[in-house]
């Protein structure tokens, strides 16, 4: 079976298993390799870029390599790629579970627990949640859906049609090590300086994928658009700000503004601010119906393009000929006896 039919079948296979299962509750291959990546950074952590990025090769390398080995190991077994390529799809996607967090966010907000709503936030996102009224909760979760959308849905699917099951894997595990230590603390400012460029990397043609399909599924698409053009760039994240402001632009709300992370106040701009109105509890639950419908397009594009590039690759084989060289490549120049 060729690769890109691997890819199509496995990887709409996995996604399948998202939409019905979600998350195990136990034992996820992420959380492991969490824990894999925390005992690394104990061995190696220094003040020092040097050994931040160590520690990002190690991890992130470590992982798409061992992935790259399990698919040569399986390269002569196509029914044994596809269940690896829809393994690694399940396990490196998580749509379902980021809308039932949502989503359970937003019922304690409907149900006027403002208290659960607190208790719940940590679990998508880390903002303090303490200090957050419901609005600013509900503007927190619709956010952090938006982001999610692409961390945990499109951009995976984005590496999977590049790569196959490595690029899967790399793309979480960069993704991870970013949220683990890419973010501006003291202990993690230099060490954590490779992972969050890395990360910046390798969600650049993911975020733009998500603002295409937030502007094509949201049912404001100019608004979603304009909102892209005109404040993506403001955002401090190079791949959340596109994001975040088509998603903003679709919904017909606000996000940015101030905002507090782990005792640190920062003053974001405001996305879609001139359009847009004061995000409410009941936008919750449209973010996640929209960031549902991008994932499912996004399989499709995903899918689509690496068909799409097999039969070109396929054509150009063919077009030569068995015998034919490709271009550039020497011959012996020796005349025929």
């Amino acid at each position: 079976m060729r690769a890109d039919r691997i890819f199509a079948y496995g990887a709409t296979a996995g996604l399948i298993g998202d939409l019905l299962l979600g998350d195990p509750r136990r034992g996820h291959p992420v959380a492991a390799f969490g824990r894999a990546a925390a005992g690394v950074e104990h061995r190696l952590w220094r003040d020092h870029r040097g050994w931040g990025a160590l520690h990002t090769l190690v991890c992130a390398g470590g992982a798409a390599g061992g992935a790259a080995l399990a698919s040569r190991a399986l390269r002569r077994r196509p029914a044994a790629s596809v269940a690896l390529t829809a393994a690694a799809t399940w396990s490196v996607v998580g749509g379902t579970s980021l809308g039932r967090e949502a989503r359970s966010i937003g019922g304690a907000l409907a149900a006027g627990d403002l208290g659960l709503a607190r208790e719940r936030l940590p679990h998508l996102c880390g903002r303090d949640p303490q200090s957050l009224d419901g609005p600013q909760i509900a503007r927190a979760v619709v956010e952090s859906v938006a982001e999610n959308t692409s961390d945990a849905v499109v951009g995976a699917l984005v590496w999977g049609a590049l790569g196959g099951v490595p690029g899967l894997v790399g793309f979480r595990a960069a993704n991870t090590l970013d949220a683990m230590v890419g973010h501006r603390s003291p202990r993690y400012l230099r060490y954590g300086w490779a992972s969050a460029r890395l990360d910046d990397l390798v969600g650049w043609p993911g975020a733009r994928l998500t603002a295409l399909l937030a502007v094509a599924a949201g049912g404001r698409p100019r608004g979603a658009l304009h909102a892209w053009r005109a404040d993506g760039a403001k955002h401090p994240s190079p791949n959340a700000g596109p994001v975040e402001a088509s998603f903003a632009g679709a919904l017909g709300v606000r996000l940015g503004g101030t905002l507090a992370y782990g005792g640190r106040v920062e003053h974001r701009p405001v996305l879609n601010g001139e359009a847009g109105r004061a995000v409410a509890t009941g936008d919750i639950e449209h973010a996640v119906r929209l960031s549902r419908r991008i994932g499912v397009l996004a399989l499709g594009v995903s899918v689509a393009a690496r068909l799409g590039v097999g039969a070109a690759a396929r054509r150009i084989t063919s077009t030569r000929g068995p015998g034919t060289p490709a271009p550039g490549t020497r011959t012996s120049g020796r005349r025929p006896t």
